[in-house]
């Protein structure tokens, strides 16, 4: 073989340090990784939000490239959530804008029609013996309450349009960054799993690889159980509201869909509003509105979370409500809404543990 003239590679010349030092040095490391976040909160957010971009998108890209290359897979994957996004906004934001204007609006007219509903269900209340104080004295306090509860939640409203429409160009740079994120991580799904593979021991490498696929299957059976089952119950909710003769169903839909996010408690905000204005024409309307939203409660809790998310979420419902307390209190609503997937997280890890830690004498 003909000599190129180049001297052959030489080894990397090793440096020595101690097992201490190499622990002082990972400690350090992830002290100031700990900092780093903390003084900079969105880099948590947007390497959060690319992950779960990338695991919902595995399934289109998976079931792709079996018939085409994976980069093509993902690509199209991309572009079909793209064309998602745009006939979205084309078609169903202006919509629910133009339902929102009239329906801040309406409120006044809506609030005097439940006024006068309100009598007539309080004195059924009052003649079972449930009202705490005279029909009369209770309407007078009600309608002052709901008036002013009304009214500050339409300036509320109204006061939060102009900071969303201020806040689009950060709004849509933080969406170019979650999706810059989540492209790289499909595109190098497949290194970084091998970067984690290589990165352990031999002797653990089958038992990082069953933790891998075990955090992959959980995290994409969730998330993807958990975008199927909030579009359903918004259609449900939205169909079922315009055949029951409630207004803007485009927007109470979004609503059930928006607060569906939050275990338990949102299936009850989501009801609220729609039973307001299902009020406000009759009040048998607004039975038939809360028993719709109960069944729908029920269907969801009982036929689509089993079906969709099956062991995905195998937790004690329980432990899922009190991590929900414990989010909310440490994080506010992002707690409330990554409770539920980092207690999946924290099982995984719990299951994949407990069969292998031995405790010896």
């Amino acid at each position: 073989m003909a000599s190129t003239g180049r001297p052959p590679p030489r080894a990397p010349t090793p440096i020595y340090i101690s097992r201490r030092t190499r622990n002082m040095l990972a400690a350090t490391a992830f002290i100031a990784f700990a900092v780093l976040l903390w003084q900079v909160p969105s880099l948590l957010g947007f390497a959060l939000g690319g992950a779960a971009l990338a695991i919902v998108l595995s399934f289109p890209a998976r079931l792709l490239s079996r018939v085409m290359p994976r980069w093509l897979a993902i690509l199209i994957s991309f572009v079909l959530l793209g064309v998602l996004a745009i006939t979205a906004f084309i078609g169903v934001l202006p919509i629910l804008l133009d339902q929102l204007g009239a329906l801040t609006n309406a409120i006044p007219a809506i609030a005097e029609r439940i006024d006068r509903q309100l009598p007539r269900l309080l004195e059924r209340s009052g003649a079972a013996g449930v009202m705490p104080l005279p029909v009369n004295e209770f309407v007078e306090n009600a309608k002052g309450e709901l008036l002013e509860f009304i009214q500050n939640l339409a300036h509320r409203f109204l006061g939060a349009i102009l900071p969303f429409v201020a806040g689009a160009v950060g709004a849509a740079a933080t969406l170019f960054g979650i999706v810059f994120i989540a492209a790289y991580l499909l595109a190098d799904a497949r290194k970084l799993y091998q970067m984690v593979l290589h990165a352990s021991p031999h002797r653990y490498r089958r038992d990082v690889r069953a933790l891998w696929n075990a955090f992959s299957f959980t995290l994409s059976r969730y998330l993807g159980g958990l975008a199927i089952s909030l579009s359903v119950q918004g259609a449900v909710s939205a169909a079922a509201l315009y055949v029951l003769g409630v207004p803007y169903v485009f927007l109470l839909g979004a609503w059930v869909a928006l607060t569906a996010l939050i275990p338990y408690l949102g299936a009850w905000l989501g009801a609220v509003p729609a039973v307001l204005l299902a009020l406000s024409i009759s009040l048998q309307t607004a039975v038939l509105t809360g028993i719709l939203f109960l069944l729908i409660q029920l269907a969801e809790s009982n036929l689509l979370t089993p079906q969709l998310q099956g062991k995905a979420l195998d937790v004690h419902p329980v432990l899922v409500f009190l991590a929900v307390v414990l989010g909310a209190n440490l994080a506010g609503l992002a707690g409330i809404i990554f409770a539920v997937p980092v207690l999946a997280v924290l099982h995984v890890l719990l299951e994949f543990f407990r069969a292998r830690i031995h405790v010896t004498a």
